[in-house]
């Protein structure tokens, strides 16, 4: 029972963290002109619009990773017009950048209630930290399983903001690189990327480095969610 409560914990900040992540995508697009995303239901925290679209991302994957590592890792992804995106490649990359820039969000609002909580007694600053034991409740029974949900969604959507950020397709960072070139090498770029035959090494050699990346990144958050601890 105590695996199945932890497994629904990771799912449910999974699911949210992935569904806020594509309905930000989606709603960027639409605000910018393009309503591909929004005609197939995207914009929307509604996670079944994105399950029924990315089921395999969503359920299969996320379960078998957690059940044969701990850990939850998918996908879900939102339509978008690669015609729009060659007319306005700017638009395109900052469709693009709303994706990372919403769990940027997420990480920033789990820790502030963790700040809350320790201003209200509910957590305490652990004595050792790891990717889902961020903080820690003053109590058992319910207050355990919220420290712990917030602990989750804190590292998950630092994951997904500084991963997505890498600039290789197809990862979310290779489509806001526009923003910093001209029209016309923008749209030669777009056209690039969205036929090249590599974005699948492109994303294993993206998981390759940030595991480099991320643990010192998580410690800095960490950090700065309780200045002058100097976890390590």
């Amino acid at each position: 029972m105590e695996n199945l409560a932890d497994g629904l914990l990771w799912y449910f900040a999974f699911i949210l963290s992935v569904v806020v992540h594509e309905g930000s995508h989606a709603l960027a697009a639409l605000k910018l002109g393009d309503r591909t995303a929004y005609e197939g239901g995207q914009v929307t925290i509604d996670p079944l619009p994105h399950i029924k679209r990315s089921p395999v991302g969503t359920i299969v994957v996320p379960i078998l990773s957690y059940v044969f590592s701990g850990f939850m890792m998918g996908w879900a992804s939102a339509p978008y017009d690669p015609d729009w995106a060659r007319r306005h490649p700017d638009r395109s990359a900052l469709m693009s950048l709303a994706g990372p820039l919403s769990n940027l969000l997420l990480v920033i609002l789990c820790g502030l209630l963790i700040r809350l909580g320790l201003a209200f007694d509910f957590f305490y600053a652990p004595d050792s930290i790891n990717f889902s034991h961020i903080t820690a409740a003053v109590n058992d029974g319910l207050p355990v399983g919220i420290a712990r949900l917030l602990s989750i969604m804190f590292s998950l959507n630092l994951i997904l903001f500084c991963f997505n950020l890498l600039p290789l397709p197809p990862l979310d960072g290779s489509g806001i690189i526009p923003l910093f070139l001209s029209r016309e090498r923008a749209v030669r770029y777009l056209d690039f990327i969205q036929n090249t035959p590599f974005m699948f090494l492109g994303l294993l050699f993206a998981w390759k480095v940030f595991g480099h990346l991320y643990s010192p990144i998580h410690l800095i958050f960490i950090n700065l969610v309780y200045p002058g601890a100097g976890y390590h």
